[in-house]
C-alpha cells in the first residue's frame, strides 16, 4: 500500500526531504513503521523521541496504517 510521509523541523534536515511516498506492507503498525523509517533513514536513531500523527491525528504505536495514511513525523521543539 502507499502511504504518504511528511517531515517536520529536524528530520526534514536528516532525511533531506519535507515528505516522501512510501511503499509499505498492508498490515504495517505506527511501531512497524517507526522500525522501518529507522531502516531507510538511520540519521533518524540520533532523535531520541518524536510524535507521530496520522491523518492529522496523534497515532498510537498500535495503530495499524491503511491506504492512502499521511503520517507526520513531528520533532521534539523547544521555546519560549
Amino acid at each position: 500500500m502507499k502511504i504518504q510521509v511528511l517531515f517536520f523541523g529536524i528530520t526534514t534536515d536528516l532525511v533531506g526531504a519535507s515528505n516522501l511516498d512510501l511503499e509499505v506492507a498492508d498490515t504495517l503498525s505506527v511501531v512497524g513503521f517507526k522500525n522501518l523509517l529507522k531502516e531507510k533513514h538511520p540519521q533518524l536513531k540520533n532523535i531520541n523521541s518524536y510524535a507521530i500523527a496520522v491523518n492529522e491525528s496523534y497515532a498510537t504505536d498500535e495503530l495499524v496504517l491503511k491506504e492512502g495514511d499521511v503520517i507526520a513525523i513531528i520533532p521534539p521543539v523547544s521555546g519560549g
